[in-house]
């Protein structure tokens, strides 16, 4: 297919755009393949760029012969582009709707972007599953790396190379994959260094109505424990979505197969919830004709902030089970491909403070999400705007971006990243021109050859340019647990992400600029206190043979 049969009118002169605390532009509009550009002719910095990929819906206005498209973004920003000519807006409308709702990966930007920037480190490279077993290597000899899944066969949403207990061999490996939702069997997500307790993840157990059992499936996770030690089960569902389950099949482990385990029951919402909590959000904060006990009213009916401390509490709850009482940790929901992965993730961050550093950060999205195959592709094709009907979409990553924003706001010296960081984050996850979260799993970004075609968001983040405009100016290195409070009061709306288009942010920036300006100054005082306690030692040094009678 080529991309000049959906554009009709290529090209406007005399667009005006609107955008949120930004003048007013007029200049031409011009339709790409992958971009809708406008450009004003007065000054050359007040280009738009926008992805197609970026659209999650638009609304056609019109008044007389002015037409005007409303572009409502994934990103949450709203613009407005004032076209002169009903015919030129019927056509660009038809033909944005038409370039930003195309099913095909391989006809999105990433395998037709060409980086600007030599790439110096290759971020497909990085982050390899040999890598973070070699780290494991050095701390414990209890684990191997199994090629079992080698051709996807085994579990299709899983890696190549897993990392499993060492006494477990290949054949009960597929025992265990077949007793399991998706094939998705327990494996190692976290080594806890300072006890030797571990956190795995997997999918639920296929038990159903009659209480099917597998011994491999129940050696495997036994294998994990040490003598005489108990280890947690934590059910990212509660116990009636559990047992309905059972009724098609799913369900949960039975005490008496796993005595060893105890199972705990959390109450983290499916997709479909999470979606509709998203919509409710971003409408009340575009809101702003109401009273603010209105506006706080529908704030809360949206429930964003219960799923925020819900998904925290049950992360806070891993980490404790692991790092307070020295137990050994299980965590699944239905498919253990979304509330699994928020709560696993998580619980690291809380326990490791190599997960609070860039790099880390990176490495733990590589290993708990891109890996464990959360489908980024499903659950980002729609944002808050979209007019379709939701059919997999769900903010899952996102609400995983705002409970680290949370812990990073209640520990603001202990993260190397800011709140930029995050954000970049959540931009890319919907619309890039990175390949890095295309596809919804391992398989699928080999048999597309990402790692070939396109670049990678870590070639281009780890940059030293590009990596300044997300250190965190606070940071210092803290080796301690941080556990952070998920009490109502601690809990703040991301106003970062979800109001930004909606407020002024330049006070805000000025306080940071200010913030910036005090600690580089503490820092030279820091350096010339320094400098002058060098100087007293030296001449108390000096000094002594003078005063030695």
């Amino acid at each position: 297919m080529e991309f000049a049969e959906l554009i009709k009118t290529p090209r406007v002169d005399g667009v005006v755009l609107h955008r949120p605390f930004m003048p007013t532009v007029e200049g031409t509009l011009c339709l790409t393949g992958h971009h809708i550009i406008l450009s004003s002719r007065q000054d050359n910095t007040e280009e738009l760029w926008l992805l197609h990929t970026n659209i999650d819906s638009i609304e056609k206005r019109f008044m007389g012969s002015l037409g005007t498209i409303i572009v409502k973004c994934k990103d949450l920003r709203v613009i407005q582009l004032d076209i002169p000519g009903m015919e030129e807006c019927l056509n660009i409308a038809s033909s944005i709707e038409a370039l930003s709702t195309l099913d095909s990966v391989s006809l999105m930007y990433p395998f037709f972007y060409r980086p600007l920037f030599e790439v110096i480190e290759d971020g497909w490279q990085l982050f390899m599953p040999e890598e973070a077993f070699r780290d494991l290597e050095s701390m414990t000899d209890e684990w191997r790396l199994s090629e079992v899944n080698k051709d996807f066969s085994v579990c299709p949403s899983y890696p190549s190379l897993l990392t499993v207990p060492k006494d477990i061999d290949d054949d009960s490996l597929c025992k265990a994959a077949s007793f399991r939702h998706g094939g998705r069997f327990p494996v190692l997500s976290y080594y806890h260094k300072k006890n030797g307790m571990v956190m795995m993840r997997a999918a639920q157990p296929l038990t159903g109505t009659n209480g099917r059992r597998c011994k491999e499936d129940e050696k495997l996770i036994n294998a994990t424990l040490c003598a005489g030690k108990r280890g947690y089960i934590i059910d990212t569902r509660t116990i009636a979505v559990a047992q309905q389950a059972k009724a098609r099949g799913g369900g949960f482990e039975q005490e008496a197969n796993y005595p060893q385990w105890r199972r705990i029951h959390k109450a983290i919402e499916r997709s479909n919830v999470l979606q509709e909590s998203l919509i409710k959000l971003v409408e009340a904060c575009n809101d702003q004709s109401h009273s603010m006990d209105r506006w706080l009213s529908k704030l809360e009916a949206s429930n964003w902030q219960s799923h925020v401390k819900e998904i925290l509490t049950t992360a806070c709850l891993a980490a404790q089970c692991i790092d307070r009482e020295g137990a050994s940790v299980l965590v699944h929901g239905t498919e253990g491909t979304d509330s699994t992965l928020q709560v696993t993730s998580l619980a690291q961050i809380i326990l490791d403070p190599a997960c609070r550093t860039i790099r880390g950060f990176e490495a733990l999205i590589e290993r708990e999400w891109l890996q464990a195959g959360h489908p980024f592709q499903q659950r980002c094709a729609q944002s808050a705007y979209s007019n379709g009907k939701p059919r997999s979409e769900a903010p899952a990553f996102l609400l995983f971006l705002d409970c680290v924003w949370q812990i990073l706001r209640q520990f603001p010296c202990s993260f190397q990243f800011s709140e930029n960081f995050l954000i970049m984050l959540f931009e890319h996850a919907y619309a890039s021109q990175f390949g890095t979260f295309l596809g919804n799993r391992v398989a699928e970004r080999v048999k597309l050859q990402l790692s070939q075609k396109t670049v990678s968001l870590w070639s281009w983040v780890n940059r030293p340019q590009e990596l300044e405009r997300f250190l965190n100016p606070l940071y210092e290195p803290n080796n301690l647990v941080i556990w952070p409070s998920v009490a109502p009061q601690s809990l703040l709306l991301w106003e970062g992400i979800f109001l930004r288009w909606n407020r002024s942010t330049r006070c805000l920036d000025e306080a940071y600029q200010e913030m910036v300006h005090i600690i580089e100054y503490n820092k030279e005082l820091q350096n010339k206190v320094n400098s002058l306690r060098r100087q007293l030692a030296q001449l108390e040094t000096e000094d002594s043979p003078l005063q030695t009678p």
